[in-house]
């Protein structure tokens, strides 16, 4: 034994100590947790000489079907500031002499198709007597409206012009934060313009610009005149319609929203096929259920809106419901937010009906609905 220990103590001995070490550095070799702080090393990175240097071609893909819009209507006025007083009006009615003006504004559309479909925001030609579409190419031509839906700002214009360039449509719900967009439109009436930025925030709403929000978010800076624009992706095709800015100052602070262009295409089909947006309506208004609210009906673990109103000889008041019931499910989906259930009923087509699951005094019940059509905003 003295003898054993003569020949391999020594190298034990050294690798013990070897062991101790090492263990004492890397204890996650042996299932021990780590001492220090657990950080995550991203792997070695080796670029493969594809990151974009230049975004040319997706500009050179895109900005022949961003066309600038110039529109013009006619305003009255009375041609002296006396015939506005009330006094006078009062005695000499509201016949009085008129002064006529073209008032102008500036504004973007995207060519969606070949046959000289345009895409814009209600906003920018709202009201308009004359609208006038110029081209990257230099054409420019009068446009006459197909229909517009104030409730998403988007409108759909026609223009008779050979040889068109159309948009790519990209896909708007696949998108990702951080991914880059450019959008091209025309600020402030200086030309055609491209600015670059990258998606900040998805499915924006509850900011009170239009009645259906679903708002991509980009810090690309967008001005006054980039209204009806293209928001694109990296490869030039077409993400969103650019519509408006959240700014203090009036220019851009790097907070703009374009709609998707999944809904505009929903919003342009309806209205090149039936000259509005046709919607399915219920006919009521609803409201989230706050915590206490919903500890009172007993669902603080369970979906639910409550119905806030009912219009008079609405589909909602056909069917039997009332102010105070509570909305469990709608078409056996869960109605967890008023605004995505809102939502859900106007994609339906009117005349359908649907279950609605309901609590009413405690007691659940189901009611049947017919969709109606949702009346045109004032």
């Amino acid at each position: 034994m003295p003898q054993l220990f003569k020949n391999y103590g020594w190298p034990l001995l050294v690798g013990l100590l070897v062991a101790l070490i090492l263990i004492q550095r890397y204890p996650q070799w042996v299932g021990l947790p780590n001492a220090g702080l657990n950080l995550q090393q991203a792997p070695l990175y080796t670029s493969n000489g594809v990151g974009p240097a230049s975004y040319a071609s997706a500009v050179s893909k895109a900005s022949p079907a961003v066309a600038n819009l110039y529109t013009a209507k006619v305003v009255s006025k009375p041609i002296q500031p006396l015939y506005s007083d009330p006094a006078f009006r009062r005695f000499f009615g509201d016949n009085l002499p008129q002064q006529k003006r073209m008032e102008s504004s500036l504004g973007s559309a995207v060519i969606m198709s070949k046959e000289g479909y345009l895409l814009t925001n209600n906003h920018v030609i709202a009201g308009a007597d004359q609208i006038i579409v110029a081209l990257k190419d230099g054409r420019e031509t009068l446009a006459r409206v197909i229909g517009s839906d104030p409730e998403t700002d988007l409108a759909v214009l026609k223009i008779d012009l050979p040889n068109l360039p159309a948009i790519t449509l990209g896909r708007s719900d696949t998108i990702r934060i951080g991914d880059v967009v450019l959008a091209i439109g025309n600020p402030f009436g200086v030309g055609q313009t491209v600015t670059m930025g990258i998606i900040s925030a998805t499915g924006r709403n509850q900011l009170g610009l239009n009645t259906y929000e679903d708002f991509i978010q980009t810090d690309a800076a967008i001005n006054p005149g980039n209204s009806g624009g293209a928001l694109v992706d990296a490869q030039g095709n077409l993400l969103g319609i650019n519509t408006a800015i959240f700014s203090r100052t009036g220019g851009s602070q790097g907070i703009g929203f374009a709609i998707p262009v999944k809904l505009a295409m929903d919003v342009m089909g309806s209205i090149v096929k039936h000259g509005q947006v046709v919607r399915g309506w219920l006919g009521l208004e609803v409201q989230a259920l706050t915590p206490e609210l919903a500890e009172s009906f007993g669902l603080l673990d369970s979906p639910g809106i409550l119905v806030a109103g009912v219009y008079r000889d609405g589909p909602a008041a056909a069917a039997g419901l009332q102010p105070g019931d509570v909305i469990l499910k709608i078409a056996e989906e869960d109605a967890r937010d008023g605004r995505t259930s809102m939502n859900q009923v106007a994609r339906m087509q009117p005349g359908a009906k649907i279950k609605l699951d309901i609590l009413r005094n405690g007691q659940p019940r189901i009611l049947t609905a017919t969709i109606g059509m949702r009346p045109p905003s004032d």
